[in-house]
This record gives C-alpha cells, sequence and structure tokens, in this order.
C-alpha cells in the first residue's frame, strides 16, 4: 500500500505499525505524527495515511520544514492553503497577529500595507520587538514572519491605503482583512470594496477594547462582509486597547480566512451537533 512519509509516498507492507516505518525511514526521530495527531507506536497504517517523522532540537532543510510545520494540520488542507493570497490593512494589534496566525498556518502569500513605524506603546498587543522600533510595520513584520516560516511569500507596500489604491494593491488577495485603529479608515475601506470589489470577502474587527468579557466576542456575517468583535467596545480614554482581547480578534479574523479558503470543518459541526 501507498502512504505519505514526510510527504514522499513510500510503499510499504500492508498491516505496517507506526513503530516499523519509523524505524525504518526516521530511525532517530523523536515525534510521530498520524494524519495530523500524534500517534503511537502500535497504531497500525492504512492506505493514503499521511505520516511525519521529527527530530526534536534540530533545525531541517527548508524543504521538510514546510512539512514539518504542517505536520498537526488537518489532511489536505495544507496545499490549499499555500496557494492562497491574504490581504492585510493594517500592520497593528490586528493585523500583525492575523498575519502571524496566517504565516504559521502555511497561506502561501500575505500582502501587507501600512505606513506606521514600530513606536514603544505598540508593545503592549502588537507583534514586534524592542529592537525594531522606528523600522516600517510592514518591513518588521516581514522579518519576523520569514523568521517563523521563510515558505511564505510576504510581498509589503509601505503606504497609506485609500479608496485610489486598494485595488492595486489588495484586489489579487482571496480575502481581506481590516486591521485599522481607526473608524473613519475601516469605513473606508469597507465602502471603496463595496464598490470595487463587491464579491471579494472582508473581514473586518470591530470593539476589541477593554479586557476581559469573552462571551461577547462574536462573528457577524453578511454576505462576503465578516465582522469580528463584540461591535460596542471602541477604545477611548479611560478603555485603552490591551494584547488578550485584541489578539483574540485577530485569530478570529485569521481563523475566519481559513473557514473561507477551505471551506467549514465539517468535523467541527458534527461535534457541535452532538453537544447540543
Amino acid at each position: 500500500m501507498n502512504v505519505l512519509i514526510n510527504e514522499r509516498v513510500r510503499e510499504v507492507p500492508e498491516a505496517s505499525t507506526v513503530a516499523e516505518l519509523k524505524a525504518q525511514y526516521a530511525p532517530m526521530a523523536d515525534v510521530s505524527i498520524q494524519n495530523g495527531y500524534p500517534a503511537n507506536p502500535d497504531d497500525p497504517v492504512r492506505e493514503q495515511d499521511r505520516l511525519v517523522f521529527i527530530r526534536k532540537g534540530e533545525i531541517p532543510p527548508l524543504e521538510d520544514l514546510d512539512v514539518f510545520m504542517a505536520a498537526r494540520h488537518t489532511p489536505v488542507v495544507h496545499e490549499r492553503l499555500k496557494r492562497a493570497t491574504v490581504g492585510i490593512a493594517g500592520c497593528g494589534g490586528l493585523g500583525s497577529n492575523a498575519a502571524t496566525a496566517l504565516a504559521r498556518v502555511g497561506v502561501g502569500c500575505l500582502i501587507l500595507v501600512d505606513f506606521d513605524v514600530v513606536e514603544p506603546s505598540n508593545l503592549n498587543r502588537q507583534a514586534y520587538f524592542i529592537d525594531q522600533i522606528g523600522m516600517p510595520k510592514v518591513e518588521a513584520l516581514r522579518a519576523n514572519l520569514l523568521r517563523i516560516n521563510p515558505a511564505v511569500q510576504v510581498v509589503i507596500h509601505n503606504c497609506l491605503l485609500t479608496p485610489m489604491n486598494i485595488d492595486a494593491l489588495l484586489g489579487k488577495a482571496d480575502v481581506i482583512i481590516e486591521a485599522f485603529d481607526r473608524v473613519d479608515q475601516k469605513s473606508m475601506l469597507g465602502e471603496t470594496c463595496a464598490g470595487l470589489l463587491p464579491d471579494k470577502p472582508l473581514i473586518m474587527g470591530l470593539g476589541m477594547a477593554g479586557y476581559g468579557s469573552n462571551t461577547l466576542l462574536h462573528t457577524r456575517v453578511a454576505g462576503n462582509l465578516y465582522v469580528c468583535g463584540d461591535e460596542c467596545s471602541e477604545a477611548q480614554p479611560g478603555m485603552g486597547l490591551m494584547a488578550p482581547r485584541v489578539t483574540i480578534v485577530a485569530a478570529m479574523q485569521a481563523n475566519q480566512a481559513l473557514e473561507i479558503i477551505l471551506g467549514p470543518d465539517q468535523r467541527i459541526l458534527d461535534a457541535a451537533k452532538k453537544q447540543e
């Protein structure tokens, strides 16, 4: 029978076990993953199973790193993610954290647009480091993303996004994530996309100031518009922006982008129905 071992097709005997194939193909490996889940040595291997064997503490070649990073994915999604492009408008708390999540799952191309530089108050919620203060955010974020996953293509535009350049800069993306701080910028992007790119999915973040109140966070869907957040807690005097809530909403945006690219995860929907 044929199985995939570290994404290479291998013909192996029927009734092989994980331990037998590890001994043959990766005897020094410390981690065994079968179809996205940690495997027991005695687990049987079936036709078309995906096995990944990883040695801890060893930096692998780039071609293997891509495989190893996707080892815990739901099977068959990685190639579809690699073909996808996500545009991110704004590289602050939402954009930098959403981009980080998408780079980790292996989205093939990320388009980053922002005109600002990293400054000290950004570090309470944005995916930057002290030694990047003063750098353009798009350059700093690209450097960080490529340290995480060098297989991702990161296209940067160090400029202000306006109605005149949205189509040119983000029109080729499969999905656009809105990640601005200001309400007027959010409205501008939403209105422009509705007029110029009406069929393009747009994922907005609205309402993430303060802390706590996890149960208020949600995603509202209206056609190709997705709004993540609580839709009420705007940053204002006495209510600032902090890492936990901002990062949760950024993760919701990234997760929504995956669902748009891949379609709903039926296993999750089925599990939810069983809980009802």
